[in-house]
């Protein structure tokens, strides 16, 4: 006897409960930018300790990622989400209250390793919680805009919570917000089963440690640079890992990252396209962040509502993709959204230290936020497509993945292009130079992701939708009676 299906009201409780985990661990990727000042002033940190104190969350988010979207398949996906909840919540408590810059940094790192178990649970969850149609296309819009909003509301509720309290405020709003979803995901999320067997241990530590060693490597070269000894040590040592790790799924029984997962173009393409896309978007926020202060003289608190037109489009864009779902291939508005953020980031890297607010910074946000909008849900829906129920907690693992592994390549990039601008006499010059040089390279990124998207999703998703269109259109006969004179006796 199947289950009764859940109740709108139930189903809507359930979309809220997993959107608002998502937001508040995306929040916390971008928070921190606008209060950095801040808390290095309250911390008495150095440059190289500041970095650490994002760095140390991206690089166990990126890390564990692959090793909590396994647990969940294994341990219950409600359960580990629970489980990931209250770590984080209690590492967010811990860094408000730091007396020092170790205690913030080793705050950080457990965020992460909670924000590793979260982010792939809440997206298997939605997939389990949401039948193929169209609620989960509207689900699944929701989660990619989550992405894009959470990341730039982030610079503004940091920027506000700094200026009008304290840089500790972010971490703290993180407790009350947490607690709540504990309390109600027991109470509305069905547990999903348990799939047999027991974690890929091999697999799980050559991921796990490949992809630490390959985030570590990169976030190193803001300091050391890409011929660093450190660096190129500890991205050679991720690389043989990586490879290790392919070798050692092509041949386990149980694989935390099942290979077929790459047979399907779109997801492969999907992948790809966020890490680039992702990488794009990190230089886009941590520069303009530090023009919008330094160049232009804005307060944090300014700063942040300086994001507001690119929030606001943001989220307006991406309201209205479950409408065009039903109209067209997801794989246009990805294409467009790629080319209007592609559009928005080669006019704002156009920046000098003349340039004004409006024409300068403003309009070209909107294009991205419009690009965002456009972008976010169809690259996540094509990163889950088709893929089978067992595998559910993988294929979403990996868009996380790929969304944190962009995001550390992508800063490493963008500072590295940015120490090549020459020292001038002008420190706001040689900044907004930086700035310029740091977009530009965004722009790459973004037309290989563009180039991604045309090569390998664009092709297998109109075909695909050919399929549907004419298994829908072309009637199947029905059988003609043969009559009994007729019949082969």
């Amino acid at each position: 006897m199947k289950p009764e299906p859940a109740t709108a009201p139930r189903q809507a409780a359930i979309l809220a409960i997993i959107l608002v985990s998502y937001f508040v661990i995306l929040l916390d990727n971008s928070v921190i930018f606008t209060a950095l000042p801040s808390l290095q002033e309250d911390l008495m940190l150095s440059t190289g300790e500041l970095s650490w104190v994002q760095n140390a969350y991206t690089l166990v988010f990126g890390g564990l990622l692959l090793l909590g979207a396994r647990a969940g398949d294994l341990f219950g996906r409600r359960r580990v989400f629970v489980f990931g909840l209250v770590v984080f919540s209690i590492a967010s408590l811990l860094i408000g209250m730091a007396p020092a810059g170790w205690w913030a940094i080793a705050g950080r790192a457990i965020q992460g390793i909670g924000a590793a178990i979260v982010a792939p649970a809440s997206l298997s969850l939605l997939t389990a919680s949401f039948p193929e149609g169209r609620e989960r296309t509207r689900a699944v819009a929701l989660y990619g805009a989550t992405a894009g909003i959470g990341a730039s509301l982030g610079l503004v509720i940091g920027g506000a919570l700094a200026h009008w309290i304290s840089w500790r405020a972010g971490f703290f709003v993180n407790v009350p917000i947490g607690a709540a979803m504990i309390a109600l995901a027991p109470r509305f999320i069905p547990e999903t089963g348990r799939a047999r067997g027991r974690l890929d241990v091999f697999g799980a530590l050559s991921a796990t440690l490949g992809v630490g060693a390959l985030v570590f490597g990169i976030i190193n070269t803001v300091e050391a640079g890409w011929t660093s000894p450190v660096t190129v040590t500890a991205m050679s040592a991720g690389v043989v890992l990586l490879i290790a790790f392919v070798l050692i799924e092509r041949r386990a029984a149980q694989p935390i990252m099942p290979l077929r997962l790459f047979a399907s173009r779109r997801r492969t393409g999907a992948y790809l396209a966020r890490f680039l896309y992702l990488g794009a978007m990190i230089g886009f926020f941590f520069f303009t962040t530090q023009f919008l202060q330094e160049v232009l003289g804005f307060d944090p608190l300014q700063a942040g509502i300086g994001f507001l037109p690119m929030t606001a489009v943001n989220f307006a864009v991406a309201m209205s993709i479950p409408r065009l779902a039903g109209r067209m291939p997801g794989s246009i508005p990805l294409v467009a959204g790629i080319l209007t953020t592609l559009a928005g980031m080669f006019w704002l890297s156009r920046v000098g230290v003349d340039s004004p607010y409006l024409t300068g910074v403003a309009l070209p946000m909107i294009l991205i936020g419009a690009g965002q909008g456009l972008a976010f849900a169809p690259l996540t829906s094509f990163g889950i497509i088709s893929a089978p129920a067992a595998d559910a907690g993988a294929a979403s693992g990996l868009v996380n993945t790929f969304h944190q592994a962009g995001t550390c390549l992508g800063l490493g990039i963008a500072v590295a292009a940015a120490a090549t601008v020459p020292t001038t006499s002008s420190a706001i010059a040689q900044l907004a130079s930086q700035v310029s040089v740091a977009l530009t390279t965004g722009s790459v990124l973004l037309l290989l992701a563009l180039a991604v998207t045309v090569a390998l999703i664009l092709p297998a998703d109109l075909a695909a939708r050919r399929t549907r269109v004419l298994r829908t259109a072309v009637p199947v006969p029905e059988a003609v009676p043969v009559p009994e004179a007729e019949r082969v006796r």
